[in-house]
């Protein structure tokens, strides 16, 4: 943890104060494109092969780019949903290292990208040259504005920030693995249960890419690979570094603490009965009443179903 230290000391100034606001903003932006100009994807997809043509805003116009197309009420949850665990994960890492992650899954990205690139110009030229026929056969020449070569386009949407969004929930599942998520808005299953669920399909993705061909194999494995990678590294950070974060946590919730005795009790509605935390300390939290308990007692979002019921 010395290098992470000293690199917060020298560049923690830098650091985005609330990254998973801009991240959100940057998804709804994304989101908003996609649905009044559909054809803007197949010009800021991450091609290496138009990169290296000049295409330069690629290297960063991708993380704009959607998962998917949903419809505004799943668009609205999943950005509420990862603005959440963003702001959970900054919270309890700190502001330096939670932005370290975040664009750490970018660099890797971008690396994994021309890894590919390399490969198939130096090692698998002919098979380059065979999709770029059929394409060609079938769709004409790719333009310029795409990239230039019919490959590297159809590869470019095999880097999605639908890998780098999984990446930040499974960092979150290896820091909360015992929090509780409502799955379908019905089921209550704990984090960690999901993040093995997403590893095994993964796993299952990138196995059946292979029995399509090895290079659509390897395309798949580096794409998933490169942007999960960080989740990897962090967890080993996680592991040496559980003190660390132990204690950017605890002076949080003193700072929280010394702020809500401070705080005039009338403005508080909502406080926690396992944590203390209050609307007014923090507004980003969801409070509800437990049912189970035997009296009035509320809950914050992250002691809702972890907490012990009183009778």
């Amino acid at each position: 943890m010395n290098w992470l230290n000293k690199m917060e000391r020298k560049f923690g100034k830098y650091a985005i104060p609330n990254l998973p606001l801009v991240i959100v903003i940057i998804y709804a932006f994304g989101f908003l494109m996609s649905s009044f100009k559909p054809d803007w994807v197949h010009f800021v997809t991450l091609n290496p092969y138009a990169i290296i043509h000049g295409q330069v805003w690629r290297l960063i116009s991708w993380v704009f780019v959607p998962e998917s197309s949903m419809n505004i009420f799943f668009v609205l949850i999943f950005l509420f949903f990862y603005y959440s665990i963003g702001r959970n994960l900054m919270m309890t890492w700190g502001k330096f290292a939670f932005n370290l992650f975040f664009f750490s899954g970018i660099i890797l990205t971008v690396i994994g990208s021309f890894a590919l690139l390399g490969y198939f110009e130096l090692f698998a030229k002919e098979y380059v040259n065979l999709v770029e026929t059929k394409a060609v056969l079938l769709n004409g020449e790719c333009s310029k504005a795409m990239g230039g070569s019919w490959f590297y386009y159809i590869m470019s949407f095999s880097f999605s920030t639908y890998y780098l969004n999984l990446s930040i929930f499974l960092a979150y599942a290896i820091t909360y693995p015992n929090m509780r998520v409502l799955l379908f808005f019905l089921i209550p299953i704990k984090v960690k249960v999901l993040g093995i669920i997403y590893v095994i399909v993964l796993a299952f993705q990138i196995a059946i890419s292979f029995t399509s061909g090895v290079n659509n194999g390897l395309i798949s494995l580096v794409a998933i690979g490169s942007s999960l990678l960080n989740v990897l590294i962090f967890y080993l950070i996680l592991r040496k570094g559980k003190k660390r974060f132990k204690e950017i946590k605890r002076q949080k919730e003193f700072k929280k603490k010394i702020k809500e005795a401070s705080e005039p009790e009338s403005m508080i509605r909502h406080k926690c009965a396992v944590c203390g935390q209050t609307d007014v300390s923090n507004p980003n939290l969801t409070f509800r009443y437990c049912s189970k308990c035997n009296g009035n007692y509320e809950y914050c979002q992250e002691h809702l179903f972890t907490h012990k019921h009183i009778q």
